[in-house]
């Protein structure tokens, strides 16, 4: 049978792991992901959600016709929840230890959605119907990667799945009613 390990560490060995490279800040011994991958990972996430803000930004000014109103204002909501989950994850990647790469030279080749501007309000719809598809794929996959080695940024990247989910049912739905 094999030997109970104790539910928490000692506090006095808690204590001295916690005084080692203090300089790293939230990342501990303990974190049992490869940070270099994790970095890299959310670098692409960054350059998706910033493509994605682009792209609904353009859809917003650009939706026109008589069923633009209910579009527009959801592609602003859209381009403004997607800013938010860029910022998130900036975030997270200098908690890492790492620099967020907001660099516009190959910002699509990072991006795992394309930037398909859509001429007409439909194609709109749909090319960010496909963008929240991509991106709802990708997020699960890096959930999947991280398991329990990171689970900060996968609890942040799950919220952001939720949301991106959201997404892809409100523009499914704005589709639906545009080709009834």
């Amino acid at each position: 049978m094999a030997a109970k390990k104790p539910f928490l560490t000692d506090i006095k060995t808690l204590r001295a792991r916690a005084r080692k490279h203090i300089e790293q800040g939230a990342v501990t011994e303990g974190y049992g992901a490869d940070r270099k991958i994790v970095v890299k990972l959310l670098n692409e996430a960054l350059a998706t959600e910033i493509i994605c803000v682009l792209r609904y930004k353009r859809h917003y000014f650009m939706a026109d016709g008589l069923n633009a109103g209910n579009a527009a204002a959801e592609f602003l909501q859209h381009a403004t929840e997607e800013q938010g989950h860029a910022d998130q994850i900036a975030a997270r990647i200098v908690q890492l230890g790492g620099a967020p790469d907001f660099s516009p030279e190959g910002l699509a080749t990072r991006s795992h959605a394309e930037y398909v501007a859509g001429d007409t309000l439909i194609e709109m719809i749909q090319e960010d119907l496909v963008a929240e598809r991509i991106a709802i794929d990708s997020y699960r996959e890096m959930v999947a990667y991280l398991g329990t080695g990171d689970s900060t940024t996968r609890r942040m990247l799950e919220d952001i799945l939720a949301v991106e989910e959201e997404h892809a049912d409100d523009l499914a739905s704005l589709l639906a009613e545009l080709n009834c």
